[in-house]
């Protein structure tokens, strides 16, 4: 019986992960050919940081190395980017760096296309040394650069900002962290916990300007970025320049063949996309009710559910993740989930001990966890996740929530967090 053919535009995390789910459930239905614009296997992105720290090597970050293809009966085109889909036809046009040409058919089409690095529009954004932070390439020529030069400007005081400035600083370069918000990672910390962050980055040795704006970016006589300038007329010296602003999802493919988008490429419950039931997304690419998740779970939830549909299935939906994020920079470990600044409608359980660098915050409302920050202990941020997603109320273990997970001895976390 001659098998389907699936097309995978796209060779990272979330688009393999959904390959290896499938092949769990339907190892033999489908020829299976995967473009991957970078000539690398499958790796670990969240890595990268370790990387640029010297932490991992390239062969520790790769997921699946060359021979998971092979042995799993899939046609890898590693250096190929596809240009156009052709849907008509239902054909996908590649090319490679030495501009050779190629095609393949398919009759399922998984769009795995990430996102890209979004560069500040300033003058000066497109001078040498003037990098996003995505992929390897990214990550090499940052290590190369930290062999050369001294000072670095990281624009960004967001997660991958500060991977970014921690890694370069185990380089030996000097670092600055731009950032034009009043404190660091105000999407994952309140103003008390991102203090505390600041003062221990610093202690580090990483140097920050808070509430600053660029303007542009300044270069020296052979068009390598010398200095960054500021709205009020002040300037550092930066050799090299890394935008760690926000991510843009990759949908010009998308437009191209006419598919819905909307802050991503449209997607059912099912990954299929709005426009072609044939065509599916996953990943950051992907928008589902208005949403374009940049975090691993969710793109890993997806990954299950559009398995689950490949292998004829039909029986799961994707309805919307709730998210947490756990950064650990230079032994600094955070967490935070849910409505973690709370509002005039919820309570907040503090602790608070600046000496020992832990912090600690529980949002509650309606005798529900709804949101949690957590800084220097993170121990119990899985607990405290599991108490959010579920629903769980903590009406009679809230005056030991600040505490930690309530051991079965004392009337049991099992008991206690069924969904109410």
């Amino acid at each position: 019986m001659k098998k389907s053919r699936l097309v995978m535009i796209g060779n990272g995390m979330a688009g393999v992960r959904s390959l290896e789910e499938l092949l769990k459930l339907a190892p033999d239905l489908y020829d299976i050919t995967v473009f991957g614009s970078e000539p690398h296997p499958n790796y670990n992105r969240i890595m990268l940081s370790p990387l640029l720290a010297g932490e991992q090597t390239l062969e520790q970050i790769v997921l699946n190395d060359w021979s998971w293809y092979t042995d799993n009966g899939i046609t890898l085109h590693a250096g190929w980017t596809v240009t156009k889909i052709d849907r008509q036809s239902r054909t996908v046009h590649a090319v490679n760096a030495a501009g050779e040409s190629l095609s393949a058919a398919y009759d399922r089409l998984i769009m795995a296309t990430g996102s890209h690095a979004f560069i500040l529009p300033v003058p000066g954004s497109q001078l040498e040394g003037v990098l996003g932070y995505r992929d390897i390439a990214d990550t090499q020529a940052m290590i190369d650069a930290a062999t050369q030069y001294r000072h670095a400007v990281v624009i960004g005081g967001g997660l991958l900002g500060l991977e970014a400035a921690n890694g370069l600083i185990k380089r030996g370069m000097q670092v600055t962290v731009v950032h034009v918000n009043d404190w660091l990672l105000e999407r994952q910390l309140d103003e008390a916990a991102s203090q505390l962050l600041r003062q221990s980055l610093n202690e580090r040795g990483m140097q920050f300007l808070m509430g600053a704006q660029t303007q542009e970016l300044l270069g020296n006589a052979c068009g390598r970025v010398r200095a960054v300038r500021f709205k009020d007329g002040s300037e550092v010296p930066a050799d090299l320049v890394v935008m760690a602003v926000g991510i843009r999802p990759n949908t010009s493919l998308a437009e191209a063949a006419y598919l819905q988008v909307n802050r991503g490429i449209v997607v059912h419950d099912t990954l299929q996309t709005t426009t072609d039931p044939r065509i599916y997304a996953v990943g950051e690419c992907a928008a589902h009710r208005g949403i374009a998740y940049g975090l691993v779970a969710p793109l890993f939830e997806q990954g299950k559910v559009l398995a689950n549909h490949l292998a004829e299935m039909g029986i799961s939906r994707y309805q919307g993740s709730v998210t947490s994020t756990k950064l650990k920079v230079t032994g600094i470990n955070l967490f935070s989930a849910g409505d973690f600044k709370g509002t005039d409608r919820t309570e907040e359980i503090v602790l608070s001990d600046p000496t020992s660098g832990v912090y600690k915050k529980l949002v509650i409302a309606d005798d529900k966890l709804v949101g949690a920050c957590l800084y220097g202990d993170t121990v119990d941020g899985s607990w405290y996740f599991k108490l959010l997603r579920e629903g769980c109320s903590i009406a009679e273990i809230r005056d030991r929530l600040m505490f930690g997970e309530i051991p079965l001895a004392d009337g049991g976390a099992e008991e206690q967090n069924k969904p109410a």
